[in-house]
Parts: structure tokens; C-alpha cells; sequence
């Protein structure tokens, strides 16, 4: 649910809106209609209540080609919710109610443990349960896929997570938390190296208008992106990870497949809402 405002409003303040509008979002959707707008196969796995918001989800979903056989339907609990402030300037604040995301639970994941074997690529955030993703790395370890992390929103990452993921995809206020790192006091490249030091293997930073930095095998390196005239930065990380697995599904490098992520990215952030805003490939051109 979005309202345009002048600006974000302080705390205890009330603006006047300009417009408001409903739009298909979360994290976990867009990242799936992402990938399925690259032209990946995509099986989406997440939990939904069983109500209008979560039908309407389910429909549109299925409208982008995505497997949604593994959606679960909560009967008690409400679909999440996303109240999102959009300013003149592009950036945003957003409140996100849970619902039945929170009641992904891991015993669901053994129930589509074949799926996500079978997968080239596992991609996850972390607005369901932590415990959750943990039951999903037990699974990933007996199989080939390419575990990717988005760690939003940002917390604690322990011992079982860490040594279980390929890929981590923060923004760097997510990296600072993450490396216990004041976000004032620290550059991409010390987070990157914190964040190795801690066990992590491959790490992109997102860096908003800046692109993205790299770090992987001792190469790392700042891609920079095209300058746009932002309206709207809803979902643009999960466009950027959505167009990573893609990429790298197909067979591109790291470099290659952070710029192709950029693109799509910087495309998104000129349009409005979330999953309108997402490009489609045919609009990638690098």
C-alpha cells in the first residue's frame, strides 16, 4: 500500500499524501517475478493467508509464469502487508506486517524439499522465519544449487547460516549491521573484508544509485551503473537479485552478471510500485 509524499515524514508528523495505490510487492514476490521477467524457471515458495490480498497474489504470480504449487495457504493468520511512503525524490520508508510469511516453518520446507533440489539456484531474504532458512541450507548442502542470501531485513547471521550460503547480497546499511560495523565509519571495501573474516564467501553490496561492489576469490571490484532519474527505489534490490540468479544461472561471471543486475535495477527505480516497476529482459541491454 503506497501513498506519495513530499517527503518522509518525522516522527510523530502527519503530511498530506498526493496519490495512493495498491500494488503487487514483497520481497520474496518481486525477487520471483524478477527472475521470471529475466527468463528464468522460476517455483515460488512462501506462505500467503487466505484472504483477498493473498488470492490477488497468488493470481498475479501465476500470471508471470511462476510455479506456485508451493505456496501455503494460512487459514488464521493474514497475508503480509507492506505501507510504503514514497518521497519527491525517490527513496521511501516502508512498515512491513508479516502475517502468514511468519508461518513458513521448516516442516513446510520438507515438504518441497525436491524442488529446491532440483534447483540451479536457491534465493532467499529474510522476512520469514530465520529458522526457516536454516532448514532450507540443510537441504541445499546434499545438492548442486547456488545458495543465495539477501539479508533483508538485516540481522544477526549465525554460524549455520553463514557456512551454508554462497552468495550474501546486502545494501551496505544491511553489510554494516551484519559486520557489527558502524555504517558512518565504514567504506564497501572494509565491509567486504569484514564480512569474508566472518566466513562469507561471495558478497555484493548494493550501493543504490552507486551500483554494486564485488568480492569473491580475492578479485573484487565496483560496478558502477547508469545515472536515471529515480522516482520511485521500491523493489529495486529485488529486481537487482531477481536478474543476479538469472544471470548467473546462464553461465555469466560474477562482473557480468552484477552489471546486467545493475541495469535492471536502474530501469526499475525510473517506474513506479514494485512488481510494475520490474523490467522486463528484452529492456536489459548492457
Amino acid at each position: 500500500m503506497i501513498i506519495k509524499v513530499p517527503r518522509t515524514p518525522s516522527p510523530g508528523e502527519t503530511i498530506l499524501g498526493v496519490e495512493f495505490s495498491m500494488v503487487q510487492g514483497g520481497k520474496g514476490a518481486n525477487q520471483a517475478v524478477a527472475a521470471a521477467r529475466a527468463g528464468g524457471k522460476v517455483s515460488f515458495i512462501a506462505c500467503v493467508g487466505n484472504d483477498q490480498f493473498g488470492r490477488d497474489a497468488m493470481k498475479s504470480l501465476a500470471s508471470e509464469g511462476i510455479d506456485i504449487s508451493c505456496v501455503k495457504i494460512h487459514n488464521i493468520k493474514p497475508s503480509g502487508i507492506a505501507l510504503i511512503n514514497v518521497a519527491e525524490d525517490g527513496t521511501n520508508s516502508i512498515s512491513v506486517a508479516p502475517g502468514a510469511n511468519s508461518q513458513l516453518h521448516p516442516e513446510d520446507i520438507l515438504k518441497v524439499q525436491d524442488v529446491i533440489k532440483n534447483s540451479d539456484i536457491v534465493l532467499m531474504q529474510m522476512e520469514i522465519p530465520v529458522e526457516t532458512i536454516k532448514a532450507v541450507t540443510k537441504i541445499t548442502r546434499k545438492s548442486n544449487s547456488l545458495v543465495i542470501l539477501n539479508p533483508a531485513p538485516a540481522s544477526h547471521l549465525d554460524s549455520d547460516i553463514i557456512e551454508n550460503i554462497d552468495v550474501l547480497t546486502p545494501n551496505e546499511n544491511e553489510a554494516a549491521l551484519i559486520a557489527e560495523t558502524d555504517p558512518a565509519e565504514a567504506d564497501f571495501v572494509s565491509l567486504g573484508k569484514k564480512l569474508h573474516g566472518m566466513g562469507l564467501k561471495t558478497i555484493i553490496i548494493t550501493l543504490g544509485a552507486n551500483g554494486a561492489f564485488y568480492s569473491c576469490d580475492g578479485s573484487c571490484n565496483h560496478i558502477k551503473t547508469d545515472k536515471v532519474n529515480a522516482i520511485d527505489t521500491t523493489a529495486a534490490g529485488d529486481v537487482f537479485n531477481g536478474y543476479l540468479c538469472v544471470s548467473l544461472a546462464l553461465g555469466k561471471n560474477i562482473e557480468e552478471a552484477v552489471r546486467v543486475a545493475n541495469k535492471a535495477a536502474s530501469i526499475s527505480v525510473t517506474r513506479f510500485g514494485a512488481q510494475p516497476s520490474i523490467p522486463f529482459a528484452e529492456e536489459v541491454i548492457i
